[in-house]
């Protein structure tokens, strides 16, 4: 599964905790015995939003005498219950299905469980989605989504990971239709009006991966080793189907090259749905995804998150489908292998600098979640419901001990070990404990030292590194130290360091390569001595850069500066450029402007963008404004998002013509709408014209409807910065309306969260009214939307709106970023007044220090 939207430790060391009140330790339930097979023989009625049908399930008795058995099953209409067509007497509470069995099991001889049943106008497991009269343009469509526990909201079964069956489902639907589920199609017929589908999957798999997807889509036919790889959209985006799919095939040969496993079933679908909650997710064979992922022509020119997105899906297929976890405690090790596959397709498709990129890119969505979310172990089975747990330590740290794994064996192993660990699972469940059996099978290393710091137990090592040059002894000296641990000698302390190997380089401009060594990092503070004859140009620390970690560099600016121009590896670069913008003068705006000039990779010169932005001198504007004409439009965007920072009438010229001009990117566009907007309200004593901000706006939303709303949606945020203006919010109201496209109005409600702050109390008034009657939609998006706006606000109304929100969604996700809402909107009013008013105050000295530093550094230039 992709999650796209933007979740126990006992010693959290500051840290909010995991767990909130209600979370208990899960455990998967007593097994009667195996189940064997899965048949659903289902009849759609799309009119009424319900069908009718049996599930029947082959049971495999793993005991004698066992008279009762207890299926999932929620908010079902249950008619009947028979084994061998006797009926058996249930009792059924709305949750569980309880069947007293009239004969008692025997062991090694199957029963045949047949539950009759209904379904109407469900809200969980399968959705159906249909024109209204706000959105008469929407498909007729139905889709299901079984991931974590909610298959049992559309046919009763044993609904956890543990139990592996085939499974068949026999689903009649209205011409024209296309009923698309795992496995083969082995059959069509017609009756009448209606088509009657009937797909077979004959590999075992868990019941929160069997699907039906229905629609009127258009079919796109490709293949891979002569197996059909098909591709369903709505009518008129086949371009957008094959721009944005059309590398599967590839990816299919690399992933079988990669596991060591060809892609084990007979077919591989991607379906694209609307208003799907997820960015994707991993059915046997058939992957359903967001219809947003699909490509426009311009929206591929900075839009890799759908290659991204294609390539996390198809890799869960080997990790997930045919490697399947037994309880959701250990989903790291399909989710992180899927995320970290996005890195693996990376490398084989735009090189390894890209990869290095994109890895970074995972380790600090992680480490903005421990930061600022909590932090947890990524294996723990003390949750409230397993939802909670497909989080960024699930994803992105999962990927990123992957790649500590692969930098431990070396590729050759690393790879020999995956091997390993998938042939010898296939079609079998396993626990994170197979995962390191597999990796000293293949090897013979233990890594059970690498797990024990970075997945049982929460949290990652921050350092500090300095360095020092004896010229008489020809001696570098390099010192780091564990800072995430306060002092050594403390009781528990020693528990918090890390003891890791780290591999520092020492560089020379002249290109030799670097020399290295290995240090044993264990202590809070070491210092390291390196004969390495002349005296080094730079340092690299953590050299390849594949330790989970924060790192704060204190090096001298010539060492950075060299650094940021020779280190080969893209990433130390990237350290280098933070540590001379820490620095902040002259000499590291002229570093940076350079390296933004002429760094060969644009994921550097994004990142030395966003530095030139944090030191507060005139002349970073000037060095900075340069990258608007950068060949790259992710560096662009970084340009125009970073020179939003700079508030002043130069600035605000610069990108008004970005944002009149328009841009091939719509990323780059929407950057320019919410720049506009943030310069003008950030503009203290001499306040640019705020009628002119909003104009521009107007007119980006009146002419600028387009790819998922990017540009538009900018454009609201945009004004949510202006958090004084009446005329602003009232446009924001107007967006919240239904029938506003929706990504257009999930961003509009978004905003009133961030435009409320400085509203009168009668404007409150209207947008907590507003969001009230948003917060009754049902619409999984919008209670998020709803969630997200009322965490940034600053007055209790707020809360109470949340928990209400909190208490009668259905859905374990709004339940839980409603509650931490709660939290924010209660941080938010403790530091409410005071804090603005010394934040301005602050502001405005800032603003004069930086006129007299930027006139200082002038004339020391001249001088010189």
């Amino acid at each position: 599964m992709s999650n796209q939207y933007s979740y126990f430790d006992t010693e959290n060391n500051g840290h909010k905790t995991f767990e909130l009140p209600g979370a208990k330790p899960h455990y998967n339930p007593d097994r009667p015995g195996q189940v064997e097979h899965i048949c659903l023989d289902l009849a759609l009625d799309l009119a009424n939003q319900s069908y009718q049908g049996t599930c029947s399930i082959r049971l495999m008795p793993v005991r004698t005498g066992i008279d009762r058995l207890t299926l999932d099953a929620v908010n079902l209409n249950i008619q009947e219950v028979t084994v061998s067509d006797t009926p058996q007497p249930f009792d059924y509470d709305g949750e569980r299905l309880d069947i007293h069995l009239t004969q008692p099991t025997q062991a090694e001889h199957p029963l045949t469980l047949v539950v009759t049943y209904g379904v109407e106008q469900p809200q969980r497991g399968i959705y159906f989605i249909a024109p209204d009269a706000h959105y008469p343009q929407k498909s007729v469509q139905v889709w299901t989504q079984g991931e974590d526990e909610d298959s049992r909201f559309w046919f009763p079964c044993f609904d956890y990971p543990g139990q592996l069956a085939t499974s068949e489902i026999r689903v009649r639907v209205p011409k024209p239709y296309l009923a698309i589920s795992n496995g083969e199609l082995i059959s069509t017929e017609e009756e009448g009006g209606d088509k009657i589908y009937h797909w077979f999957q004959k590999q075992v798999h868990p019941t929160y991966l069997m699907t039906l997807a229905v629609g009127d889509f258009a079919e796109i036919c490709d293949e891979w080793n002569g197996k059909p790889v098909v591709y369903y959209v709505a009518k008129g985006r086949e371009e957008d189907a094959r721009r944005s799919m059309g590398k599967t095939p590839r990816m299919m040969e690399y992933f079988s090259q990669a596991f060591g496993y060809a892609y084990p079933y007979p077919k591989y679908a991607q379906v694209c749905v609307e208003d799907f909650i997820f960015g994707g997710m991993e059915n046997t064979s058939t992957t359903l995804l967001t219809d947003r992922c699909l490509l426009d022509e311009r929206a591929q020119l900075d839009n890799q998150r759908t290659e991204s997105l294609v390539a996390h899906e198809l890799a869960h297929q080997w990790f997930g489908d045919l490697v399947v976890i037994k309880h959701w405690s250990h989903a790291w090790i399909k989710e992180g292998m899927a995320s970290y596959s996005e890195m693996l397709w990376t490398d084989e498709e735009y090189g390894a600098e890209d990869a290095a990129y994109y890895l970074l890119n995972e380790a600090r969505s992680y480490l903005n979640e421990d930061k600022t979310r909590y932090r947890r172990p990524i294996v723990t089975h003390v949750y409230r419901e397993a939802i909670e747990l497909y989080d960024r330590h699930l994803y992105e740290k999962g990927a990123c001990v992957y790649h500590m794994i692969r930098a431990e064996l070396g590729d050759e192993l690393f790879f020999k070990a995956v091997h390993t660990f998938v042939n010898d699972n296939a079609h079998q469940t396993v626990e994170t404990v197979d995962l390191l059996r597999a990796i000293e099978k293949a090897t013979g290393r233990n890594l059970m030292f690498l797990f024990d710091q970075y997945v049982y137990r929460g949290g990652h090592p921050d350092y500090k590194v300095s360095y020092n040059w004896d010229g008489d002894s020809k001696l570098a000296k390099v010192t780091v130290t564990q800072s995430h641990v306060k002092t050594t000698g403390e009781k528990g302390n020693e528990k918090e360091l890390f003891d890791l190997k780290i591999p520092i380089g020492f560089g020379y401009k002249n290109g030799e390569p670097l020399k290295t060594f290995t240090v044993r990092v264990n202590q809070r503070e070491q210092s390291f001595y390196f004969a390495v004859g002349e005296k080094p140009s730079y340092i690299s620390f953590d050299v390849g850069n594949a330790t989970l970690k924060t790192v704060h560099l204190e090096y001298p600016v010539a060492e950075l500066k060299a650094q940021l121009q020779y280190d080969p590896d893209p990433v130390s670069r990237i350290y280098a450029a933070i540590a001379l913008a820490k620095k902040g003068g002259l000499e590291a705006v002229k570093a940076l402007g350079s390296a933004l000039k002429t760094e060969r990779f644009w994921g550097v010169r994004l990142e030395v963008a966003k530095q030139l932005g944090k030191i507060k001198l005139d002349q970073a504007f000037d060095e900075l404004i340069v990258g608007l004409a950068d060949e790259d439009a992710r560096v662009r965007y970084a340009v125009v998002e970073t020179l939003a920072q700079h508030k002043t009438p130069e600035s605000y010229q610069a990108i008004a013509q970005v944002l009149e001009q328009g841009d091939a990117s719509y990323n780059v566009e929407a950057a320019a709408a919410r720049a506009v907007a943030s310069i003008c309200a950030g503009k203290r004593n001499e306040p640019l014209d705020e009628g002119d901000a909003i104009a521009r706006l107007q007119k980006v939303l009146q002419e600028r409807a387009g790819w998922n709303e990017v540009v538009r949606s900018g454009a609201i945020s945009g004004l949510s910065k202006l958090k004084t203006s009446e005329d602003a919010l009232n446009i924001i109201l107007d967006y919240t309306a239904n029938g506003v496209p929706q990504p257009l109005r999930l961003a509009a409600i978004r905003a009133l969260g961030g435009i409320s702050t400085g509203q009168t109390p009668g404007n409150l008034e209207r947008i907590l009214d507003r969001l009230s009657d948003l917060s009754a939609e049902t619409f999984f998006l919008t209670q998020v939307a709803v969630a997200s706006a009322l965490g940034q606000m600053e007055t209790p109304k707020a809360i109470a709106i949340l928990q209400s929100l909190a208490n009668s969604t259905p859905d374990g996700r709004v339940r839980r970023v409603a509650e931490e809402a709660v939290s924010k909107v209660e941080k938010n009013i403790g530091s409410d007044k005071a804090v603005k008013q010394l934040r301005q105050e602050l502001d405005q000295i800032k603003k004069e220090n930086q006129e007299l530093r930027s006139r200082l550094e002038h004339l020391e230039a001249k001088t010189k």
